[in-house]
């Protein structure tokens, strides 16, 4: 098996099992204590937001945004394509070095993408989104998260 070959996948495995690891957001909403928040006190609201979490999983929603798989797919693309272009360009032309050095490029790409990706811990929109709508629903003020 070729050397290079091996090596990039190894990198690649690495990263994704990173990936997995960091990409899971243990953030939660913090609460306004608005007049609601204080009429029901903080053990019933946290109980409210337990229920809206409940809520959007059941709608098929979850706090991780996948940023590692979209910034995987981004960084394979323009790392592939401008591997092969530069190998085209730089190594006079040849076809297959091109090829070569395109899934080069893209494997490293990926691991590179996917690991930015999975960085970012923030959870996705429409998941605070969701959850900030059926608070606010229960009287509850989100006021960020944390």
């Amino acid at each position: 098996m070729n050397k290079s070959v091996t090596l990039f996948g190894a990198f690649g495995l690495m990263t994704l099992l990173l990936a997995g690891c960091a990409s899971v957001s243990n953030e939660r909403p913090v609460l306004y204590p608005n007049a609601a928040y204080k009429a029901m006190g903080e053990a019933a609201a946290r109980q409210h937001l337990d229920q809206c979490v409940a809520l959007a999983r059941q709608s098929g929603l979850t706090p991780t945004n996948n940023a590692a798989a979209s910034g995987a797919m981004r960084g394979a693309a323009v790392a592939g394509v401008t591997g092969a272009v530069g190998s085209l360009v730089f190594g006079r032309g040849n076809l297959e070095d091109a090829v070569k050095r395109g899934a080069q490029g893209a494997v490293m790409g990926a691991a590179g993408g996917a690991t930015a990706g999975a960085m970012s811990e923030r959870p996705n929109s429409t998941w605070r989104q969701f959850i900030q709508r059926c608070a606010a629903e229960k009287g509850l003020e989100v006021i960020g998260w944390n």
